[in-house]
């Protein structure tokens, strides 16, 4: 299977509008969460990670409008790319999220290639698998490449700030509110990322090095299974598998991790279970504390502060360890090295 190298970025968050300023936040642990018009049942008011865009969209619009922008800045990074022969693999929320919006998968692909003014190759689609759509289309787009294309954008967008979800997940305690301090602060963001096959070259480049999949049935709400990160880990041995090298190796993580204590206890076994050389730092970075749980779009979030953190030398080394996982058990890895690559 081709290797694949981060090429570009786009990005539109509660912290900044494009990558650059998104990023810079994030390194300097500035958050924007803001009171929503939204009341939780102790009668105060939610918190949220609100994009702040011109105008007053909501719902279906304001992801198209959010999308079109986090593309549309990978374009003015790379002007000589014809949209026509580059698929887009967009990330959207799973189907059994609560209170997801309905048709959702319909042609949100046609509307965001109206809000552009541009077309995608056919090969393009929809992933709506939550928090690991971005892991899925990596895996989507080394196929992708593999059977001829340049390049793959791979892309996310997604909202958690309507009154529909928000309900649904205070009625199931999974949000931080007056009367819950076991919960995630919703958010919403929309993201991109330019990939391409890993050239032989002398300049560093962000490269995937290891992918990795597996399934948990300990999931957040099976309150009958204990947990014992049995799917994280499955998806962390064949990502160190295919990348032929060990946890130890890496040199930080980076992760989805939004507040909820389950995710973080499962993130803790899932080190203990697999890194077998003691590590005196092995630094956690997770960008949901600055942009709030912005469900699809972070995958293409992690992977464009990896790059951002990765070119400007402000990371904690060359070797990344990436995981994600959503409410449906989905667990998946994604280890990136910012290395020459030799030829083959």
């Amino acid at each position: 299977m081709s290797a694949i190298s981060i090429l570009a970025s786009g990005m539109v968050t509660a912290v900044g509008l494009d990558a650059p300023s998104t990023c810079a936040a994030i390194r300097g642990a500035i958050d924007n969460f803001r009171e929503t018009r939204f009341l939780d049942k102790g009668g105060e008011w939610l918190l949220g990670a609100n994009v702040p865009l011109e105008q007053p969209w909501r719902g279906r619009n304001k992801l198209v409008q959010m999308a079109a922008r986090a593309i549309g800045e990978v374009f003015q990074q790379q002007p000589a790319l014809d949209s026509e022969t580059i698929p887009l693999l967009l990330g959207v929320a799973e189907a059994e999220r609560p209170g997801r919006l309905p048709g959702l998968d319909g042609s949100l692909l046609a509307d965001i290639e109206v809000a552009l003014g541009r077309r995608f190759h056919p090969a393009s689609a929809i992933i709506a698998r939550g928090r690991v759509s971005g892991a899925v289309g990596l895996l989507n787009a080394r196929k992708l490449i593999e059977a001829g294309h340049a390049h793959v954008l791979i892309a996310g967008v997604d909202s958690f700030l309507s009154a529909a979800p928000l309900a649904a997940y205070e009625k199931r305690q999974r949000l931080l509110c007056s009367l819950n301090s076991n919960g995630f602060i919703p958010g919403e963001a929309a993201a991109a990322t330019l990939v391409g096959r890993s050239l032989a070259s002398e300049t560093l480049q962000l490269t995937c090095v290891g992918l990795g999949f597996g399934i948990e049935k300990a999931t957040i709400e099976a309150e009958d299974i204990p947990l014992r990160a049995d799917g994280l880990t499955q998806a962390v041995r064949a990502a160190l598998q295919e990348a032929g090298c060990g946890l130890q190796d890496m040199d930080y993580r980076l992760t989805d991790l939004s507040g909820e204590q389950y995710y973080f206890k499962e993130a803790s076994l899932t080190l203990s279970r697999n890194l077998r050389v003691r590590k005196e730092f092995f630094p956690l970075w997770h960008p949901a504390d600055c942009i709030g749980e912005c469900g699809a779009a972070i995958g293409p979030v992690m992977l464009n502060v990896a790059l951002a953190a990765s070119r400007k030398g402000y990371d904690e080394g060359p070797n990344v360890f990436c995981h994600l996982g959503n409410d449906a058990g989905e667990r998946a890895v994604v280890l990136l090295s910012y290395q020459a690559v030799r030829a083959a």
